[in-house]
């Protein structure tokens, strides 16, 4: 899609484009992919496989912008991916041995914001994939409306939408009083 004649543009297997590429990108791909896998070393782990699949495949891009949308493209399957392998896994891992998650905190203030933000995360959770996709892309990675729409293959209205109905899903499975804010 992105993928030009050598010579026409960034190439990613070139060392010199591909420093700019990789300084151009990680904090923003880092950002969305932590926010999907909410593990720091899976997430710079996926990264960097997104830049190794750049770099063996030799891509070439005309910007940085295109570099950075279709790594974050790549870089977001990939954490979509690790999610759902994971959970499977944990599944798997309760089956076999019954295993009880519950965890045992402390503290009245810690109880009340680990239950907040477990709320807030199965909240997310339950939201359709598009609408969850389309909100982590807006909260957490600091682009605009016509960055992720460029990034989904969406129109920008669409974007808009999409996380308009996003927020308004997801204050309605929360309920608005049942969240705790320090």
């Amino acid at each position: 899609m992105f993928e030009l004649h050598k010579g026409d543009g960034l190439e990613g297997g070139n060392p010199q484009n591909f420093k700019k590429i990789y300084d151009a990108t990680f904090n923003v791909l880092f950002k969305v992919v932590y926010r999907i896998v909410k593990n720091e070393e899976v997430s710079e782990d996926i990264i960097h496989e997104s830049y190794i699949k750049m770099y063996e495949k030799n891509m070439n891009f005309p910007s940085v912008d295109d570099a950075k949308y279709w790594l974050l493209r790549v870089a977001k399957n990939g954490a979509l991916n690790y999610v759902k392998r994971k959970e499977r896994e944990r599944r798997a891992y309760e089956k076999a041995l019954k295993e009880d998650t519950r965890s045992m905190d402390s503290g009245e203030t810690i109880l009340l914001k680990d239950e907040s933000c477990s709320k807030v995360q199965e909240a997310l959770d339950k939201l359709p994939e598009k609408l969850r996709t389309v909100l982590i892309l807006k909260e957490y990675s600091d682009m605009n409306y016509k960055e992720i729409g460029r990034i989904l293959g969406i129109t920008e209205g669409n974007v808009k939408v999409r996380v308009f109905r996003a927020r308004e899903q997801l204050a309605n499975i929360i309920g608005k009083d049942e969240i705790y804010v320090p």
